[in-house]
């Protein structure tokens, strides 16, 4: 009896691990990206006003990150391993951009922080405020701390969702060796 309880409890606690992994969040791959949105630009070109960063992005290789939190130190180490990627990429015309959801008067001097110490020159930083969420039709899910989509073409070629704290060294190589799906070899 032990034997089968103890049996029991592997297999709901690795049943959990399967869930965790299979976490899904925004549009999956082969699913084209939802869309325009307008979110509050904290860097770069539109800093400081409401720009379509999809729109920005239009066909060329995109990697586009939805942060739940602006303090996310992992999140913050995955943005500028894919602002060196965008400047390696720029032949290519990658497009790079991050999207933090919350209190814009909280988020943006946390976000113009990183920025800096960074040193962000493509990344793109900006901020989808509580009040005028993500559009639904992004399909993010509630779960997710971080959800990662590169697309090229408008066209998902590669989706990584992490809910909060499990974004690991890991799996920030492993984005980063995916833009090769988006760029070429």
């Amino acid at each position: 009896m032990i034997r089968n309880v103890l049996a029991a409890a592997v297999v709901v606690v690795l049943g959990g691990a399967v869930v965790a992994a299979e976490l899904k969040s925004g549009p999956q791959v082969g699913a084209k990206v939802p869309g325009a949105f307008h979110p509050y630009n904290v860097n770069g070109e539109d800093a400081g006003k409401t720009a379509c960063l999809y729109c920005k992005a239009g066909d060329s290789p995109a990697v586009m990150v939805f942060a739940r939190t602006g303090d996310d130190a992992m999140t913050h180490k995955l943005l500028k391993a894919l602002d060196a990627e965008t400047v390696k990429n720029a032949k290519a015309e990658m497009y790079t951009f991050g999207i933090f959801q919350g209190d814009k008067a909280a988020l943006e001097p946390q976000l113009k922080d990183a920025a800096k110490k960074a040193d962000l020159k493509a990344v793109t930083l900006a901020i989808e405020d509580k009040e005028d969420p993500i559009p639904a039709k992004y399909n993010l899910s509630p779960e997710a701390d971080v959800t990662v989509i590169l697309y090229t073409d408008r066209v998902v070629k590669a989706n990584y969702s992490f809910a909060k704290g499990k974004l690991s060294d890991k799996d920030i190589s492993a984005i980063v060796q995916d833009v090769s799906k988006i760029v070429g070899k």
